[in-house]
């Protein structure tokens, strides 16, 4: 896998920082954090891959998630960024993935999507043309036939990508 992979593509919320449901843009909340392994993750794939982070967040435009990023210091992980405010398509349509890995460069096929929601982020990734990590953080049952790879924390990216 880790020879087709160009550049990897991050979910925002409870992927990379964990999104506790309160009112507002998440860079204004009084707490926030990082998802458990989730910088472990970046600290080890940043250097090898172009990291890109992408959301459907209502609250968030692009500069709202940057700073909400900068609050844990994450931003620094991440070469590209884009909001469903700016793409100008939501998750999970197909167009949101082939937007985001075009205007960072690459065509869909060089890219892995990294999401924790099924229905959201990895069958519209899949249907785009990306390979898929589904992160199942709470460990779901059930056939999930559109995620090529399945993790239970964020940690576990490294062991994948050394595959």
């Amino acid at each position: 896998m880790k020879n087709s992979v160009k550049a990897i593509i991050f979910d925002w919320g409870d992927t990379v920082m964990r999104d506790f449901n309160l009112p507002g843009p998440m860079y204004l909340w009084k707490t926030v954090a990082w998802v458990p392994g989730a910088e472990i993750a970046l600290k080890w794939l940043h250097p090898k891959y172009h990291c890109i982070i992408a959301t459907s967040a209502n609250h968030s435009n692009t500069e709202d998630m940057i700073s909400a990023l900068s609050r844990v210091g994450a931003e620094i992980y991440f070469d590209h960024f884009y909001s469903q405010i700016e793409l100008g398509v939501k998750k999970p349509d197909p167009e949101f993935f082939v937007r985001s890995a075009e205007l960072s460069g690459y065509k869909p096929h060089e890219c892995l999507m990294i999401g924790n929601l099924y229905e959201k982020d990895i069958v519209g990734a899949k249907d785009a043309g990306l390979l898929t990590v589904f992160f199942n953080e709470h460990q779901l049952e059930g056939p999930f036939p559109k995620a090529d790879f399945i993790i239970h924390h964020m940690s576990e990216l490294t062991t994948l990508f050394n595959a």
